[in-house]
């Protein structure tokens, strides 16, 4: 089995490590910078458990030297994605799987959905649908992360909680091409549950982050501080109900109430979420796949968002001034 993991950072560079190490199938990692050298350098190391580990893979900036391969894991953040499409396009051969391992609404959601918007292309995340006709969602197996991991040092991976990669076809189907990928991630030490709906876990996953990963970036709190604050999180469950009709209306089953997914963001701690520190470190935030998305759906469904306009145009706002988001959306 060849499978390629393009973005190797945190979680692209776990599971890169973990399949290496069990040495059943034959990777490769697309990076760059500074974390290629030191991977090129002194292999991929990986912390977990305590114990540090180092893995020898075969790791590339250029994604032709590698030729077409079995899966290809899409690792880099979504809105990273569209720009790589002229670099990806090299690994997909006839029969290659697209592993989809963005946060937020997938380019793919209407494939194989099964209703009125069937085929329907989302401009949040995927403009104009380049994504949809260079990569083809015929390729798509959707994902669902849970690990928590961090990369210390450039090469140096640190994991610090959860195996789970949910896995799922768009149709639902268990199909001989996730079952044999989801094999080989058991194999390697992980959690691979293949789902009949990984619609709804990408949204009870989303259901949090559309509300507290732009509720952090405003106000610069943890979600333990968000969810202590009565005010606050009254905003924040106002977005999820939001949402959560959208969801209703669009099929997605949600298997736990919105309070007990909201004291579960909190029961985290003092964490910052991943938009809080993209904005503190000046990076491009997700801000498209996890709030503008939802926005859309919402239009697509007739279903009112006011509260998540209203933090939307903040944040997007925010991210504009903190050169974090383009001015030209």
């Amino acid at each position: 089995m060849r499978v390629t993991v393009f973005g190797a950072g945190a979680i692209g560079g776990y599971l890169a490590a973990k399949l290496a190490i069990a040495g059943r199938v034959d990777l490769s990692i697309v990076a760059r910078g500074a974390h290629l050298e030191a991977i090129k350098a002194n292999g991929l190391c990986l912390i977990e458990d305590g114990k540090e580990t180092v893995a020898r893979v075969k790791a590339t900036a250029r994604a032709e030297e590698l030729g077409a391969q079995d899966y290809v894991v899409l690792a880099l953040k979504a809105h990273s994605l569209a720009p790589a499409l002229g670099e990806i396009a090299p690994l997909l051969g006839e029969g290659t799987a697209v592993v989809t391992m963005q946060n937020g609404v997938p380019w793919w959601y209407f494939y194989k959905a099964g209703d009125a918007l069937e085929g329907t292309r989302l401009d949040a995340v995927d403009p104009g649908g380049t994504i949809w006709e260079r990569i083809g969602p015929q390729r798509v197996i959707g994902s669902v992360v849970y690990p928590a991991v961090e990369v210390d040092a450039p090469g140096l991976i640190r994991h610090v909680e959860g195996t789970r990669f949910s896995l799922g076809e768009p149709s639902g189907r268990k199909s001989e091409r996730v079952a044999a990928l989801a094999r080989e991630m058991i194999k390697a030490g992980l959690q691979a549950p293949v789902r009949e709906d990984i619609r709804s876990e990408i949204w009870v996953k989303l259901w949090g982050n559309l509300s507290f990963n732009p509720i952090s970036a405003l106000t610069g709190s943890t979600l333990a501080s968000i969810v202590a604050d009565d005010s606050v999180r009254a905003v924040a469950r106002a977005m999820m109900l939001e949402a959560q009709a959208i969801g209703d209306s669009l099929g997605v089953r949600f298997p736990i109430p919105v309070d007990r997914r909201i004291k579960g963001a909190g029961d985290v701690g003092q964490h910052k979420t991943s938009m809080l520190q993209d904005l503190e470190r000046g990076r491009p935030m997700e801000i498209d796949a996890l709030v503008s998305a939802v926005q859309e759906l919402g239009r697509l469904t007739g279903r009112p968002t006011p509260t998540i306009d209203t933090v939307l145009a903040l944040v997007r706002r925010l991210a504009i001034e903190r050169g974090c988001y383009p001015a030209s959306k």
